[in-house]
């Protein structure tokens, strides 16, 4: 029997799960994590956007957590202790969220439901419209600017977008951006190990493209 796979390894060797968006606007194949940081999009029906974040917590730091619980995770759900590390500080009474985070070994957890406004993008604009959490989906990716991300990453993030862009047609494929790209000179994330290309690569085809 041949020894089990690295985490790393797992989403790239075909165990990806078939990612669908439910009726309850979850994506099925993910962890529920139900944050409290999230209200009413002005229009449910708008989903037209998705943005593409990282996040380490302590910075630089991956699968970094306390008591069972990721430091990710906590800040999402507005549970993260300050205290455990000095750069928390200045985290302290922030009130932030994703749809989705995917982590170094292709897991992904779900905070906020699609139809509900995630609180990820901040001040920012797109395509002539500012407000981007109105009509956008935020996934974060743990990684950071100075490293690339994973393998397994990248294979979630594939099937995930997939899925998402067949729910919500509306996200074509120039409708993917970082989050650098609609707040530009404010935020640099993904940043400059994110492989774009990669992605690209790994979307379906438009219909009637």
């Amino acid at each position: 029997m041949s020894a089990p796979l690295p985490a790393s390894d797992r989403a790239v060797a075909g165990r990806v799960p078939a990612f669908t968006v439910d009726a309850a606007q979850r994506l099925a194949g993910a962890r529920q994590q139900a944050s409290p940081h999230f209200d009413q999009r002005p229009d449910a029906a708008d989903i037209s956007l998705l943005v593409i974040h990282s996040i380490s917590l302590p910075p630089g730091q991956f699968g970094a957590g306390d008591g069972g619980l990721s430091y990710i995770d906590a800040l999402f759900l507005g549970q993260l202790d300050w205290r455990a590390h000095p750069s928390f500080e200045s985290l302290r009474e922030l009130r932030v969220s994703a749809h989705l985070c995917i982590f170094r070994d292709g897991a992904v957890t779900q905070y906020v439901p699609f139809d509900r406004r995630a609180w990820h993008a901040g001040v920012s604009a797109f395509d002539g419209r500012s407000r981007c959490n109105d009509f956008a989906i935020g996934i974060e990716l743990e990684g950071c600017d100075e490293q690339p991300f994973s393998d397994a990453q990248y294979a979630t993030l594939g099937a995930v977008t997939n899925a998402l862009r067949r729910r919500y047609p509306a996200i074509t494929s120039a409708r993917i951006v970082g989050h650098s790209d609609i707040a530009p000179g404010r935020k640099t994330d993904p940043g400059p190990h994110f492989d774009w290309p990669r992605l690209r690569a790994a979307l379906e085809q438009e219909p009637g493209a």
